[in-house]
């Protein structure tokens, strides 16, 4: 073999090999990329546009529009004619309704939002936490006629941002508050404005000691939240179950009132969890 035939063989078998040592890597930056993007999507019920997805996502407009091509293709999302939004789509609803059997939000928290809707008027919600993040996954309506719509099913925040993350992030213990708190500006992205440090670590401490959450209009001026944690057998804060209205129907005497609706409930669920499991995916 010639010395120019031989560097060939050598430069494709370099290539080959680094193929098969790359696509693994490959193969998962792009399921965390196709990940990202159904959860930046499933955030509201309207979707996001394309170039609201680009600026959240950090990745380049080909790249997102390729990918939600490719997951439309799929069923995962469709694309809004109207609004021009990318909105979840049939393939998500199906694999949820499969899903849903595993998680017994239903039957765990439904009952406990009837009663806090019906005894306060307030929108009321049940919340998971989910690594570093707290996600809606029920909404039950109140009667009173003026709410706030901060929160719904589907919404994540940071652990620590709103009433149901306070209430969760303040009964983990110390090394995993202190490791969040460490790096707060990162880890609350566009909240950490409005939930400064010192602010958080205030709300944190109060929530230890009065057992549930208070959000002043953190998020948005005029918009309340309260919150108490959901524990599994084991004593770890797996989920909150929050109200949320208008500032005027979160003062005084009230406040109080609605904090202890909110600790009773979250009890209730607390002791209706199964051993070995929780009310939230694992």
């Amino acid at each position: 073999m010639d010395g120019k035939l031989k560097r060939v063989h050598i430069v494709e078998d370099f290539w080959e090999r680094g193929e098969k040592m790359a696509s693994p890597v490959q193969g998962t930056q792009v399921v965390g990329r196709v990940a990202a993007l159904l959860r930046l999507v499933g955030r509201k019920p309207e979707g996001s546009s394309l170039a609201g997805l680009v600026r959240e996502s950090g990745l380049t407009r080909p790249t997102v529009h390729r990918l939600l091509a490719s997951l439309a293709a799929e069923g995962l999302l469709d694309h809004d004619a109207r609004s021009g939004n990318w909105i979840l789509g049939p393939e998500i609803f199906l694999l949820g309704s499969v899903a849903a059997a595993r998680f017994p939000f239903e039957d765990l928290a439904r009952p406990s939002l009837r009663r806090l809707a019906e005894e306060t008027g307030e929108s009321a919600f049940y919340s998971i936490r989910r690594g570093q993040e707290m996600v809606c996954v029920l909404r039950e309506e109140g009667s009173f006629p003026v709410r706030s719509f901060v929160l719904h099913e589907g919404v994540r925040f940071p652990l620590g941002v709103a009433s149901a993350g306070t209430a969760v992030m303040a009964f983990l213990p110390d090394g995993e508050q202190e490791a969040i708190l460490s790096s707060w500006e990162q880890h609350a992205g566009n909240f950490a404005a409005g939930h400064r440090e010192e602010i958080v670590r205030r709300n944190l401490e109060r929530t230890r000691l009065s057992g549930y959450a208070v959000n002043p209009g953190l998020i948005l001026e005029g918009s309340w939240g309260m919150g108490a944690a959901v524990f599994d057998t084991e004593g770890r804060p797996v989920g909150a179950l929050s109200l949320t209205g208008i500032e005027p129907r979160f003062r005084g005497e009230r406040l109080d009132m609605l904090g202890k609706l909110l600790m009773e409930e979250a009890h209730r669920m607390t002791a209706r969890l199964p051993a070995g499991r929780s009310a939230q995916p694992a």
